[in-house]
């Protein structure tokens, strides 16, 4: 029996099927045939046969087709997100086996997503690079498209975990005026509303698109959400060779209450025999009234385009991010299976920002009969962070998992940031070169040089810097027009990164290191079918946690082999029907450890799990014109917590369901979308990075309207 929360969103479905099949046959036939005309909706979700045809800019290997793209790639579009309700990121790409988070909707990302079994960490907004891997997601009000870029970080952004990387697209200004309004509600009473437009102020020749949006209410888990978000797109072309473009954004967000983040107590892998307790839903029993965790993020970003002649184009950009966060968070150390924790607050504010200087040059040439595209830039990276004066973490609370958590926070943090900060800095040149031989044969052969410099600061008074020269290689074959085959190999310097203020080393600055991937892939899209596949090898240098005197410390340690095999395959099965799956199977090792950790030889890294599969179906319904419905069932196969293997989370899955229904209202364009995640309510546990893990997502819905004119 679902409790009535749960009812609540299984009811908002009920009444939108019902709302849908009385306003259809109250259209009349004249109607449907305009509706059919005016509504490119329509048009642009059935062409599921064409994705691997969508051009990506690839930055530094310049603008190609996800076909002709060596690396495995996945671009999920605004109309995708909008139509499934996504709302995270583990609901963006719920049907890409290889992308995995443990974080559910309305909570914060602690460090938690996954691509290929390894950490994501790079995060860019129009190649601006921004901190998410913890702390907050982007605001997609403000995006065109979501893409998750697999293997190909390091050559593309410079430093970067080999896994993959997260490149949000943000709306720009459109050829032709065009205003949309959004209005949502999600339970048990989170209700959000967007205005979008765009239009072009003609006595200036400036194109603008201008996004408010706001986010206030109680969401399915009991936390309180209140976010606003706002940005600004311009465009001028100054003349028909030189063209620029700037965007800001800002989103203020302050989420309260939400979920603990759980960790396990010390003791707790011996005690348990490998159980874990039961995963609750009742979200009151595991949350504090008064915590919050309060984020602001801005971009401000301005580019000049100049197309030299035919064959040479240029390209400058200048950018600057900046992520804050005000913690006053809950966490838990899970002490055994009957539930028991002890609870801590973390207090802590810090500053991240990254200032991007980039200039590239892209062109064509040919030198006897084979072709070049040819890419070029240099550029550099600064990133200041700057934490708060004082952070506290300690023991304030106990309880049980299946009792009311009383506890109130009393204390008030002091969030002032601390006069020093951090700095480093990346300076960076690349080049590469497409070279195509023949219609079936291509290879492309790049390389970046990369010097990283960090300042000295009270943590690291002696600072540290490196330089590498990282390759990057592939060939393409196409056997037909429409298939490709490669094989490709790239490098990546890999930033040690700061460690963690949960850690004793807090504040540490690890050295930077080297990852290498090897992929072999296929990729095929004819008529009605598309589908890709990879084998692929990535090795990187490993961390693990040590204890020492009843403190945690982050240690870099031996290598973590991934092998891997992913798949996936869409098919338009008829005019109405569409059906896809997708797979990843990892085996995942740690190799050439320390002596003093010989114990963790051949085990499998936290939170890397064997398996997981997605299978997904759409159907527009023909009697009822503009409406579809879409389902997936997602299985995550069950993860270690901690590098020694002494205990898993066990494999669970989940279904989702929704509908979707494009319609007139007044004149106007509209579709209606409606959303039920995790369908059946499975409870379970999810593992994260770090030792962190989360209860899972219940069930909850999401009805919107989107209106076009």
């Amino acid at each position: 029996m679902f409790p009535k929360k749960n009812t609540l969103s299984l009811a908002v479905g009920l009444s939108i099927f019902h709302f849908i099949s009385s306003q259809v046959y109250a259209e009349n036939v004249q109607s449907d045939l305009n509706h059919l005309e005016v509504l490119p909706t329509i048009t642009v979700k059935a062409e599921t046969n064409e994705q691997l045809q969508k051009k990506v800019e690839s930055g530094v290997l310049g603008t190609k087709t996800i076909l002709d793209t060596p690396f495995s790639i996945t671009v999920i579009d605004k109309n995708d997100i909008d139509k499934r309700g996504a709302k995270s990121m583990s609901q963006i790409f719920s049907n890409d086996a290889s992308f995995y988070s443990p974080t559910g909707a309305s909570a914060t990302d602690w460090w938690g997503a996954t691509m290929r079994g390894l950490p994501v960490r790079n995060y860019f907004a129009d190649d601006y690079p921004i901190a998410l891997h913890w702390g907050g997601d982007f605001p997609l009000e403000t995006v065109d498209s979501v893409t998750a870029l697999k293997g190909l970080t390091g050559f593309m952004y410079g430093f970067g975990t080999p896994g993959g990387a997260i490149s949000y697209q943000l709306k720009r200004p459109l050829n032709t005026p065009k205003t949309t309004a959004n209005i949502e509600y999600r339970n048990s009473s989170l209700f959000s509303a967007m205005f979008d437009k765009s239009d072009v102020i003609d006595s200036i020749g400036l194109k603008y698109r201008a996004v408010v949006a706001g986010e206030k209410g109680t969401a399915y888990n009991d936390s309180d959400m209140q976010r606003y978000v706002g940005s600004l797109a311009l465009e001028k072309d100054f003349t028909d060779t030189l063209h620029w473009e700037a965007n800001i954004i800002y989103e203020n967000s302050d989420l309260k209450k939400e979920p603990f983040t759980f960790m396990l107590g010390e003791d707790y892998i011996t005690s348990s025999r490998g159980n874990l307790p039961k995963a609750t839903y009742d979200y009151d029993h595991i949350n504090i009234d008064n915590s919050y965790y309060k984020s602001n993020t801005t971009i401000a970003s301005t580019a000049l385009n100049w197309t030299v002649n035919d064959h040479l184009k240029a390209k400058y950009q200048f950018g600057y991010t900046q992520k804050n966060h005000k913690s006053n968070k809950s966490f838990v150390d899970l002490l055994s299976t009957n539930g028991d924790y002890d609870g801590y607050m973390f207090n802590f504010s810090s500053r991240m920002e990254n200032y991007l200087n980039q200039l590239m040059l892209t062109g064509n040439m040919t030198t006897g009969f084979i072709e070049h595209e040819l890419v070029g830039g240099v550029g550099n990276i600064k990133t200041l962070y700057k934490s708060g004066q004082e952070s506290y973490w300690r023991k304030d609370f106990t309880g049980n998992l299946y009792q009311q958590q009383h506890f109130t926070v009393t204390r008030h943090p002091n969030f002032a940031l601390a006069k020093d900060h951090s700095e480093t800095n990346q300076t960076y040149s690349f080049l590469s070169d497409t070279l195509k031989f023949s219609q079936q044969w291509q290879a492309i052969l790049g390389a970046r040089y990369t010097y990283y410099d960090v300042e000295a600061d009270t943590n690291n008074p002696k600072g540290y810097n490196t330089k590498a020269f990282t390759p990057t290689l592939a060939i393409l074959y196409k056997p037909i027009e429409n298939m490709t085959t490669y094989l490709s190999y790239v490098e990546s310097l890999e930033e040690g990164g700061i460690v963690a203020d949960t850690y004793a080393n807090a504040g540490e600055v690890l050295d930077a290191t080297v990852s290498k991937q090897y992929e072999l892939g296929v990729k095929y899209e004819l008529n009605n079918i598309n589908l890709t596949s990879a084998l692929f090898r990535i090795q990187r240098a490993g961390t693990i946690d040590t204890r020492s005197n009843n403190m945690k410390y982050l240690k870099q340690d031996g290598l973590d082999i991934y092998n891997g095999f992913e798949l996936n395959a869409n098919a338009k099965v008829t005019d109405d029907l569409k059906l896809g799956m997708g797979l990843i199977y990892l085996k995942a090792e740690k190799k050439k450890v320390s002596a003093e950790s010989t114990d963790l030889e051949g085990k499998t890294p936290s939170a890397v799990p064997k398996w997981n599969i997605v299978v997904n179906t759409e159907y527009h319904i023909p009697e009822i014109d503009g409406l579809s419905i879409h389902a997936n069932a997602r299985y995550n196969g069950a993860r270690y917590f901690d590098n020694e293997n002494q205990l898993k989370a066990p494999a669970y899955t989940i279904f989702n369901f929704g509908m979707s229904y494009d319609f007139k209202l007044q004149g106007l364009d509209a579709t209606i979308n409606a959303n039920i995640n995790n369908l059946f309510n499975k409870k379970y546990w999810a593992v994260g990075g770090g030792g962190y893990f989360t209860v899972g997502e219940a069930i909850n819905g999401a009805l919107a309207l989107n209106i076009n004119w």
